[in-house]
């Protein structure tokens, strides 16, 4: 495996890796463990496939791996609900900091299609295909992810301004 092929990914995974987990040192050793598997395991990976769905691929196998072994250890469990703390000197800090909390409150299989197809830009059938479901499993998840930020944005916490999501078709 040469390292120059998937240098050009990291960005992209530590993207990933850190909206899936709300946070930094977590999401780097998440892009660490992924990164190690990679190597590990480069031998299974099909020249001519795209390098960057297998990648996020092993990466989202190896986060739900973490999931499940990070549950079954019961004196971590207050933990994860912790908010993460964030800064943001912009004048939409607040409607962001809204946006980060809705998100971290979807169901993780709803977050993780919303992440893929929204802000990773990987079409349905990407997204399908790295996470293992049916297509149609994609568009009803983010169906209901996208209904789900909608309500929280339009009902904010008071005091606070409303944020506009907008329907998007695809």
């Amino acid at each position: 495996m040469a390292v120059e092929e998937i240098l050009p990914h990291i960005p992209a995974l530590r993207r990933y890796a850190r909206l899936l987990t709300g946070d930094a040192t977590r999401a780097d050793d998440l892009v660490q463990d992924t990164l190690e598997r990679a190597c590990l395991k480069w031998a299974l990976w099909q020249p001519g496939s795209v390098l960057r769905t297998w990648l996020l691929s092993m990466m989202h196998n190896l986060h739900r791996n973490h999931l499940r072994d990070w549950r079954h250890d019961d004196g971590h469990a207050a933990l994860d609900d912790a908010p993460e703390p964030a800064h943001d000197p912009s004048a939409q800090a607040a409607d962001r900091l809204d946006l980060q909390d809705a998100l971290a409150a979807l169901p993780a299989p709803m977050r993780e299609v919303m992440l893929l197809v929204n802000v990773e830009e990987y079409s349905y059938a990407e997204a399908a295909q790295m996470l293992g479901v049916p297509v149609g499993t994609v568009m009803s998840r983010l169906h209901r992810a996208r209904e789900r930020l909608r309500q929280t944005m339009a009902d904010p916490a008071p005091g606070r301004p409303t944020a506009n999501l907008q329907l998007v078709k695809r």
